[in-house]
């Protein structure tokens, strides 16, 4: 850990996206705090740069792990690519894990995600085990607004250790797929995911909720997530291929922005924070598309909630490692 702390530390200073968000940029070296949630960051986005920043978060994965990552909708060509992170995957040994979508498509039931998962190269690195495959259960939502419970994949309880391993990009709901959209739609069955679009009414329908009700029901599901692992979770976000949809998206828009890096933290809330300001302050002239996809549906709500349910913090250092 040593080496990482003889780097430049980026002390981030905030104001609130609708102010016209530009971060104030302060350089600093050799700063160490106890209490600021860090965020490494490589520009260069490379296998070896993906192991090395799980490296940098000094926690170890051990025991049965699982790979949380999209394995992408047919059709889609944006999602994380299985020669970029194949390395990582199989330094931990790790599963990749998937639940069900919940709207149709060639991902809502088992045997088409598996072929859809092996299509797309994810098979042939590593195990894929689709979590709900054999049902669901509940894990409780602590302090919630909308929900009490969590519907997960039922073979979510197998594993001993968690990584959030998200491409971050564009989203036509949340306005923004990062960390905590990966961890709380992501992990949820799909009954799980209709309870959070539906903001808690109904698991057989997404309901017509207010936008707001919707994005906090993301953070609190996320939170049951993060409750249930304790400390033994950690989240990776790579920061390419900038469309303004999701890879759950079929037929995805192209990006407008050049890719930014791999970015990793212990705490969610100030990675996906620090992914939207690097989005924000980017010299990049297509980033008006991506802002405007994550502004027009109040995607920065998520990560208030998500603060005030003491999930994270949106207040961190940013540690350049190259």
């Amino acid at each position: 850990m040593k080496k990482i702390f003889l780097t430049i530390i980026l002390a981030i200073a905030f104001v609130a996206p609708s102010c016209g968000h530009s971060p104030k940029v302060q350089e600093s070296a050799n700063t160490e705090t106890t209490d600021t949630p860090k965020v490494y960051w490589y520009k260069n986005i490379s296998s070896e740069n993906l192991i090395k920043i799980y490296e940098a978060l000094g926690r170890e994965a051990k025991g049965k792990v699982a790979v949380k990552l999209s394995t992408g909708e047919p059709g889609g060509h944006n999602f994380l690519q299985p020669k970029l992170i194949k390395d990582l995957v199989q330094k931990v040994n790790g599963t990749i894990v998937e639940c069900n979508t919940a709207y149709g498509g060639g991902r809502s039931n088992t045997e088409s995600h598996l072929k859809a998962a092996a299509d797309h190269g994810f098979t042939a690195i590593a195990n894929v085990d689709i979590m709900d495959a054999e049902g669901e259960t509940e894990l409780p939502v602590k302090g919630g607004k909308h929900l009490t419970k969590d519907i997960v994949g039922k073979k979510f309880l197998n594993y001993d250790f968690t990584i959030i391993l998200s491409h971050f990009k564009g989203h036509a709901m949340g306005g923004f797929g990062g960390a905590i959209k990966n961890m709380s739609i992501g992990i949820a069955s799909s009954n799980g995911k209709r309870l959070i679009h539906s903001a808690g009414e109904s698991t057989t329908s997404w309901g017509n909720p207010k936008q707001d009700d919707f994005l906090e029901s993301m953070a609190e599901a996320a939170k049951a997530i993060a409750d249930h692992c304790g400390e033994n979770i950690l989240y990776i976000s790579v920061a390419n291929n900038l469309s303004v949809d999701c890879d759950c998206d079929s037929s995805p828009e192209d990006p407008k922005m050049g890719d930014i890096g791999i970015l990793a933290s212990l705490d969610p809330v100030a990675l996906d924070r620090a992914c939207t300001d690097l989005v924000r302050s980017s010299k990049d002239h297509g980033k008006i598309h991506l802002i405007e996809r994550i502004d027009s549906r109040h995607g920065m709500h998520t990560l208030d909630h998500a603060e005030a349910l003491g999930m994270g913090s949106q207040k961190y250092e940013l540690i350049k490692l190259d």
